[in-house]
């Protein structure tokens, strides 16, 4: 049984996300981890795009210490789950989803007190989407290795919207603290 769940996730994966979500193993999508792995990457490859830029353009400290963390753990989360990815062959996410392209292409033309207010509104927002794409695979995941590494990544995403929260509160009203 072990082995035909594995080739029906395999032909799955082959035949693209389209196709594996009409693949059914034990009453339940066979697609539902290669989505993960499609949004987590694309999502973590936005993190560190968006980061480096408000590395540069952010006004306030704590934004730009906010953009190097997220910088440093997206982009080792990112290379932990490629690796899982291609050992497991589902196919990672090669750019941004066009969600994300659009929030970077917006933060492009900002600098400053706006800059910060809606780099870190982006971020409370793309971190609740984030926690509740890892609570879900955590809870419902095919994959034994996927879903562990996704409940050991949430503590950290959790703290990481937890940190977006209390800096958007700060920033929010355009009013430059914590410089």
């Amino acid at each position: 049984m072990k082995h035909a769940v594995a080739v029906a996730l395999g032909l799955a994966v082959l035949t693209g996300s389209a196709a594996a979500d009409d693949v059914k193993v034990g009453g339940v999508k066979g697609g539902d981890d290669q989505t993960f792995v499609q949004k987590a990457s694309a999502g973590g490859l936005a993190e560190v795009n968006h980061g480096e830029l408000a590395v540069k353009n952010a006004s306030n400290s704590d934004v730009k210490k906010f953009a190097q963390k997220m910088i440093d753990d997206h982009t080792k989360a990112n290379k932990e789950l490629l690796k899982l990815a291609d050992e497991k062959k589902f196919k990672a996410a090669a750019k941004m989803d066009d969600e994300h392209q659009k929030m970077q292409d917006k933060l492009a033309k900002l600098s400053g007190a706006e800059f910060d207010r809606v780099y870190m509104e982006g971020q409370v927002k793309d971190h609740e989407e984030t926690v509740a794409l890892f609570e879900k695979e955590s809870k419902n995941g095919q994959d034994t290795d996927l879903k562990n590494w996704a409940e050991k990544k949430l503590p950290a995403l959790r703290e990481h919207l937890k940190m977006a929260k209390d800096i958007h509160a700060k920033v929010k009203d355009g009013k430059v603290k914590g410089r």
